[in-house]
């Protein structure tokens, strides 16, 4: 069963996985971020992640425990 993927859209270059956690409502605070990566398994791009300051770029695919599955979107940010 194919789960899709929900586009996040970003205009800097990256987002933090703190930030993208907070920004889908996946937690309430940014300063949840630490314990909800600790208690729980985060994948980005199919490899287990805990760093809530994981830099995340367009193409990034990120999957939570529940199922979500988020993809990172630029909206023409550069990167040099």
């Amino acid at each position: 069963m194919e789960n899709l993927a929900t586009e996040v859209q970003i205009q800097a270059p990256f987002i933090t996985l703190g930030q993208l956690l907070k920004e889908e409502s996946i937690i309430a605070t940014g300063g949840q971020a630490k314990w909800f990566l600790r208690e729980n398994t985060v994948l980005v791009n199919e490899e287990p992640d805990d760093r809530r300051g994981r830099k995340l770029y367009p193409g990034d695919v990120i999957a939570v425990p529940s199922g979500e599955r988020f993809v990172i979107n630029g909206t023409g940010a550069s990167t040099d």
